[in-house]
């Protein structure tokens, strides 16, 4: 059912929906009035068929508008969680996670966020990523493994905390 699916919660971090939210307010209260603006102006400039400057803004518009509607949706159906609040040894959304690679001993730190404020440069991995989904459930200590492109890699926890 497609209907059913439309008002699912998404896990978030406060830090992500703040993002989201500053994002937002940016679109609405800068970027949309500058984009009107601009369409005025170039509307002044006589023939909108052949005035790029027109097409140029209206395109600039619709991205806009299409951005506010994606991160209005988003916000409404985030479910926010502090992972500050949250405590144990266990991986869960949230959870700040070091891991060492068993063949490399190759030692990363990872975040699990949600999809829309994942970012592996940063050490934030979606909840919903290969690596995430193997780490959820487990302790310090426990090994998991991950397939990834260039096959199987093993892992052991080393520490879990909730920054």
């Amino acid at each position: 059912m497609v209907g059913s699916n439309m008002q699912e919660k998404f896990p978030m971090t406060a830090e992500g929906y703040a993002r989201l939210d500053e994002e937002l307010r940016h679109l609405k209260n800068t970027a949309r009035p500058e984009v009107i603006k601009a369409i005025a102006e170039a509307r002044e400039h006589g023939d909108l068929s052949e005035n790029a400057e027109y097409h140029a803004a209206r395109e600039r518009q619709s991205f806009i508008e299409g951005r506010v509607a994606e991160l209005e949706d988003k916000i409404s159906r985030a479910q926010v969680i502090d992972p500050a609040k949250l405590t144990g040894d266990t991986v869960k959304f949230g959870a700040t996670v070091t891991v060492v690679d068993e063949d490399t001993d190759e030692e990363t730190t990872y975040q699990i966020v949600g999809e829309s404020e994942a970012d592996v440069k940063q050490g934030r991995i979606a909840i919903t990523s290969p690596i995430a989904r193997a780490l959820v459930g487990k302790s310090v200590g426990d090994s998991v493994e991950v397939a990834t492109p260039r096959g199987a890699k093993a892992y052991e926890i080393l520490k879990v905390a909730f920054v």
